[in-house]
C-alpha cells in the first residue's frame, strides 16, 4: 500500500490503529508523511491529545533530525521553545535555507520568530528592533558582523517572500514601507534587497488595495529610497 493509502486507512475513526496505547500510536503517527498530521490529529479526542504532547514531538524530531537530538547550548536572544518548536523551525529550515552544522536550527527559529512577530496585529515591534535581535542572536552564535548581517537578510527575503496575500499582509508590509530607516551602524542596519523587496511585494501583489492616498505616498518613499524605480511599480 503506498503512503497515501496508508494515511487514508490511519484517518479514520473506525481503524483499529487509533485504539492503540499512545506509546505505540506515537510511533505510527511519526511515521504517518506531515501533510497527513492535521488530518490525524482529528480522527479523535485521544489522537488529539497525543500531538499536544511533547512526547510526539521529540520522537518526532529525533526520527526526522537525528542530530537535533543532542543536547546544545543555546546562545542568543531567541529561545528555542519545545520540541514542538524546534520541529517546526527545522522543518522550515530544510525546506527554505540550505544552511550546515548548528546554523539550520538557529535560522530556522529566527525565521519563525520574525514572521510571528510581524503578524502581531497591536503593538509589534519596529522592524529596526528585530533586524537587531536577529544581529545579535547570530553574533552569539560566534558568526561575523558580515555573517550575521547576510543571514538576517536571508530571513528576511525569506518570511516577506512567505507572507500570505492577504489584507494583514498588505498592512505589514505598508507599516515596514513606511516606518523609514534609522540610521545604524553595520550590521544593524537592514541590507537595500530587503527594503527592495517589501516594495517589490507592496506594487506588484498588492497593487489592488491601495487608495489613492497610500499609493502616491508610498511611491513617494520609493523614489526617495530608490533610483531608478521599476516601471511595473508605476503601474506599466
Amino acid at each position: 500500500m503506498s503512503d497515501r493509502g496508508k494515511s487514508a486507512a490511519i484517518v479514520s475513526v473506525d481503524c483499529p490503529l487509533v485504539k492503540l496505547p499512545g506509546h505505540l500510536l506515537i510511533e505510527v503517527f511519526i511515521r504517518v508523511p506531515i501533510s497527513d498530521w492535521t488530518h490525524v490529529s482529528c480522527v479523535n479526542k485521544h489522537c488529539a491529545n497525543l500531538f499536544r504532547e511533547e512526547c510526539l514531538w521529540r520522537a518526532a524530531l529525533v526520527r526526522s533530525f537525528p542530530l537535533a537530538a543532542k543536547d546544545k547550548i543555546w546562545p542568543g536572544p531567541i529561545p528555542r521553545g519545545s520540541s514542538k518548536r524546534r520541529y517546526a523551525a527545522l522543518y522550515v529550515c530544510r525546506n527554505i535555507f540550505s544552511l550546515e552544522n548548528e546554523l539550520d536550527e538557529i535560522a530556522g527559529h529566527t525565521y519563525l520568530f520574525l514572521k510571528e512577530q510581524l503578524e502581531i496585529s497591536k503593538m509589534s515591534p519596529s522592524s529596526g528592533i528585530l533586524h537587531g535581535i536577529i544581529i545579535d542572536q547570530f553574533i552569539a552564535c560566534d558568526q561575523s558582523p558580515d555573517k550575521a548581517h547576510e543571514l538576517a537578510s536571508k530571513i528576511w527575503l525569506a518570511v516577506i517572500d512567505n507572507l500570505e496575500e492577504t489584507e494583514q499582509t498588505f498592512l505589514i508590509l505598508k507599516r515596514l514601507a513606511l516606518e523609514g530607516e534609522i540610521f545604524l551602524p553595520y550590521p544593524y542596519s537592514r541590507s537595500y534587497r530587503v527594503q527592495w523587496k517589501v516594495f517589490e511585494r507592496l506594487f506588484t501583489d498588492f497593487r489592488d488595495c491601495f487608495d489613492h492616498t497610500d499609493f502616491y505616498d508610498l511611491l513617494a518613499c520609493a523614489k526617495h529610497r530608490f533610483q531608478p524605480i521599476p516601471a511595473t511599480w508605476l503601474g506599466y
